[in-house]
């Protein structure tokens, strides 16, 4: 399991916007900002996130998956991401190839990283 992550992102004024919309869907809020990075969640808490400004990685970047608390959260992260400027690479679904419960969406940050939400619980 992990306890935190740091995703590389090319330039921080053009994926700020985007993390910033995406990460409170899923209960994620930010609780630091510095020159060249910002962070998400708490250091208390597992699910850490910073997004680190650098080189992003070359290609079709890297996919992160983040859980959500329901399908709601799923569907407001996609929502917020293609506001932010984010691209969709999935919409808000049932991917029942991984398992009958699976409920996800998908999106490239501005830097071209594949960025998930996913909900495994039955809708109730």
């Amino acid at each position: 399991m992990l306890d935190h992550v740091s995703i590389a992102i090319g330039a921080l004024d053009r994926a700020a916007p985007f993390y910033d919309a995406v990460m409170p869907p899923l209960g994620m809020a930010c609780v630091w900002r510095a020159e060249d990075a910002i962070g998400y969640g708490s250091r208390e808490a597992a699910g850490y996130l910073t997004i680190r400004a650098g080189a992003a990685p070359a290609g079709p970047g890297c996919h992160w998956a983040f859980r959500a608390p329901d399908r709601a959260a799923v569907r407001a992260f996609h929502a917020a991401g293609l506001a932010a400027g984010g691209e969709d690479d999935g919409p808000p679904g049932l991917r029942p190839h991984y398992h009958a419960h699976y409920y996800a969406a998908f999106l490239r940050d501005p830097s071209g990283n594949r960025i998930e939400a996913v909900c495994h619980e039955a809708p109730p």
